[in-house]
């Protein structure tokens, strides 16, 4: 199918190779396009619904490495894509073939979808089974079209909410996830940045307590052709395609990049921050044998990390290609990519995706690199939030606590061992005192603080924190891949059965451990993240790798019962009391002794209520411990019994000392006013159960 030529008499200016992709200047259009390689670049205009290839421009204008040209009557609106023509030689890592429609990388806008067909690819498989034959399908009718936007937008008094890193609470959630089941939204809106602007949304991240929004992947990507064929949905989105492009399934139909924008806004009018969950350490297009979509018919060589053999790539992130970003000119579109979504759409921060790959030479990780190194002086990203998955799957990939000051982490190590404390495994107590105090000793250097660690127990990759609680083992039958996908190491405790029970025994050990295991995350020095829906009890039945599933599996319930709601209270609760009490909020460690500057102090307790000694901690038996916290002559004491069996913990202070109990997970209490009250000596505490009390009274 492929598209007849079409002769241009239209004038084509030189125009400019400054900046990069398609800009509207009022008037006309300039088209900018790297290619180091490239021996010709067509561009490609199609009609307003994006069927038919009306015209092919070759571009008139190549300096340094950059494909231009101006067209006078280019109006925003128009689609477009390119045509790419150079060697088309796997053997030195080039793949050029100008019957494949190409998306700009810097285009602001995607239109129609992609869909799976052999003529996206570059080759056809010979009967060796290898990719040497140059295939001449043209596949235009089946890939979208890049738009020409007016990025002109009236932000109003909009402004950043700004928050200190240590008074942040993010919560981790999907566009689609968290609003298609809320009945109250236009069914039009659902699952889209209009739907998330919705003020009854927004109200429930107001009232639970978070202070940012971590969204899954909203920049454009597709859905792979296996998910197609099996009924499937790239549902994460950590497959992107366009780095400047909102995903337009978040979008209204004919919608554009300012619904985002409206959202960004509705969201800081809440006090809210917006972190974009990114992808930059791997493209869409997947290994040699994927389809050739954009970045490898502009030039591959230039695009991707090579192997020794330029036929195949270096792949460091499980996907099949890794982004060359030792390429001054890839390195400048992240670069771009990441100030535009800053400047022009003012969002707070990102979570970057696998992102020891951005800091890699093939096989090494410096916090030198490159890219953490153009990150750090850049003056537009220095007042946003930077965190960090700190993995990857390549040699040396797990760099928990190595990246640069100023960036925040994923802290797996924390997450690892709370699960594993509560589930009451042994020799978890130095540990979980180290994620209890921020870490420190992964994260302390170089000035960096508590807030680096990003503190959490569930993610969207891996069981809900119902899940968690409720089955042993994965159930990912639904992805139909024989349950093989997903990781095994979850962590987990059923409490006894595996899923749903009417038992009201195991219920209620299931419950307490929700409330042990999300008070624990709270009250931890650090930055806590909370998953979407974990507020509520929402389940995935047991999948820990929902990526491919688009029903009501990732959706957050908006009517749960009443026991979710109970826990739903709770949390919040416990984010009030968390933001109230300095302690918990602190910009400096406090595992080394007193802080002189705000009389802040921890100290570790037995249950007898003396001092943890040396061989206290090597005790591999002993699940009890508590934590003392002093700022200013109010003490809170963190009591947790983490044993199957009542443990009497002595209080410090003596018989007549008053406490509030402000957290009983026991008896499902949170109160940032609970009255003050005689305990006695001691509180006996049963077995899995956490309780944080405070008082007022020096001594």
């Amino acid at each position: 199918m492929k598209s007849p030529a079409v002769v241009t008499e239209r004038p084509v200016l030189a125009g400019s190779d400054v900046p990069l992709g398609a800009t509207w200047d009022g008037t006309g259009t300039n088209f900018a396009l790297f290619s180091a390689h490239a021996e010709k670049v067509e561009l490609c205009l199609f009609d307003s619904r994006g069927r038919r290839e009306i015209e092919r421009i070759e571009l008139p204008e190549y300096t340094h490495q950059v494909w231009h040209g101006y067209l006078p009557d280019v109006r925003p609106g128009q689609l477009y894509g390119y045509r790419v023509h150079g060697p088309y030689a796997p053997e030195a890592g080039h793949r050029f073939n100008p019957n494949k429609l190409l998306l700009d990388p810097y285009a602001l806008q995607h239109y129609g979808n992609l869909r799976p067909h052999p003529s996206l690819f570059g080759y056809r498989m010979n009967s060796n089974n290898a990719d040497l034959s140059f295939d001449r399908r043209d596949s235009a009718f089946v890939m979208p079209k890049c738009v020409v936007v007016d990025n002109a937008h009236t932000w109003g008094s909009d402004y950043r909410p700004q928050r200190p890193w240590g008074r942040s609470v993010i919560y981790e959630a999907h566009v689609g996830g968290m609003t298609m089941g809320r009945q109250d939204i236009e069914q039009p809106l659902r699952g889209t940045f209009e739907g998330l602007a919705n003020p009854s949304v927004i109200d429930h991240l107001v009232k639970l307590g978070v202070t940012a929004i971590e969204l899954l992947p909203v920049q454009a990507f597709y859905d792979e052709g296996h998910l197609v064929d099996n009924g499937l949905v790239n549902w994460w989105g950590y497959s992107t395609l366009g780095f400047f492009a909102p995903a337009p399934r978040f979008l209204t139909q004919d919608g554009s990049l300012h619904e985002f924008k409206l959202m960004v806004r509705r969201l800081h009018e809440a006090e809210i921050e917006v972190i974009m969950d990114v992808v930059y350490n791997h493209t869409a297009e997947g290994s040699e044998r994927g389809p050739t979509l954009s970045f490898r018919g502009i030039d591959n060589a230039s695009y991707y990390t090579l192997a020794d053999d330029p036929r195949y790539y270096f792949d460091t992130t499980g996907t099949g290609n890794s982004l060359n970003l030792r390429n001054s000119r890839v390195l400048q579109m992240v670069m771009d990519s990441l100030r535009y979504w800053v400047e022009e759409c003012h969002v707070d921060g990102f979570r970057f995706d696998l992102a020891t790959t951005l800091g890699r030479d093939r096989d090494h990780y410096s916090e030198h690199a490159i890219f953490l190194e153009a990150v750090r002086q850049d003056p537009i990203l220095a007042g946003v939030k930077l965190i960090a998955e700190p993995w990857d799957t390549g040699p040396n990939g797990y760099q928990v606590g190595n990246f640069p000051p100023g960036w925040a982490e994923w802290n797996d190590k924390y997450r690892d061992t709370t699960r594993a404390y509560w589930k009451g495994d042994g020799g978890k107590l130095p540990d979980m005192a180290s994620g209890l105090l921020g870490s420190a000793d992964t994260f302390q250097k170089a000035g960096r603080r508590p807030w680096a660690s990003v503190n959490f127990i569930t993610a969207h990759d891996g069981f809900t924190l119902m899940d968690l609680v409720s089955y042993n083992d994965k159930h990912n039958e639904a992805n139909k891949e024989d349950n093989r996908d997903g990781h095994s190491h979850n962590l987990s405790w059923n409490c006894g059965v595996e899923g749903p029970t009417d038992d009201p025994e195991i219920i209620a050990l299931r419950e307490r451990q929700r409330r042990n295991l999300m008070a624990t995350m709270i009250f931890s020095q650090g930055t806590p993240m909370i998953l979407m829906g974990d507020e509520r009890g929402r389940s995935q039945d047991g999948n820990n790798n929902t990526y491919c599933q688009p029903g009501e599996i990732n959706w957050l319930d908006w009517e749960p019962d009443e026991a979710n709601l109970a826990f739903e209270e709770f949390t919040r609760a416990c984010l009030q009391i968390r933001a109230s009490r300095g302690l918990f909020v602190a910009e400096r460690y406090l595992h080394a002794g007193p802080d002189a500057r705000q009389g802040r102090f921890a100290k570790w307790l037995r249950p007898d209520g003396e001092t943890m000694a040396d061989e206290d901690w090597q005790n591999g038996e002993s699940r009890a411990v508590a934590l003392l916290l002093h700022e200013e002559g109010s003490y809170l004491l963190m009591v947790l019994n983490a044993s199957d069996t009542d443990v009497a913990f002595t209080l410090p202070g003596g018989p007549e000392r008053e406490w509030r109990c402000l957290v009983d997970t026991d008896a499902g209490h949170a109160d940032p006013a609970a009255p003050m009250q005689a305990l006695g000596d001691s509180v006996h505490r049963p077995g899995r159960s956490f309780m944080l009390l405070e008082t007022e009274t020096h001594g």
